[in-house]
């Protein structure tokens, strides 16, 4: 049995921060190991729609709490990661 990869997937929207740690089953199947979202719904919902300039504040405030969090919930350790 070989060593089944485990990434780290990063994504950012126009509103939303999320990571998620990933790997494979015996199968070759994915398994979600933790999937964690930041919406900014709040942020932008008395301007009526997605204001860039704070879309981008708020991702680079809470990307390190998202990615730090989605290691936590999975239990893995950043050392462990294969791929980003």
């Amino acid at each position: 049995m070989s060593k089944k990869p485990i990434i780290l997937g990063i994504e950012s929207s126009c509103d939303e921060t999320a990571a998620s740690i990933v790997t494979e089953n015996d199968q070759g199947i994915p398994v979600i190991l933790s999937n964690i979202v930041s919406s900014q719904v709040e942020v932008h919902k008395k301007f009526g729609g997605v204001v860039p300039e704070l879309a981008a504040r708020a991702h680079l405030e809470n990307i390190e709490f998202i990615i730090d969090k989605a290691l936590k919930d999975s239990k893995i350790s950043l050392k462990k990661i294969d791929g980003i």
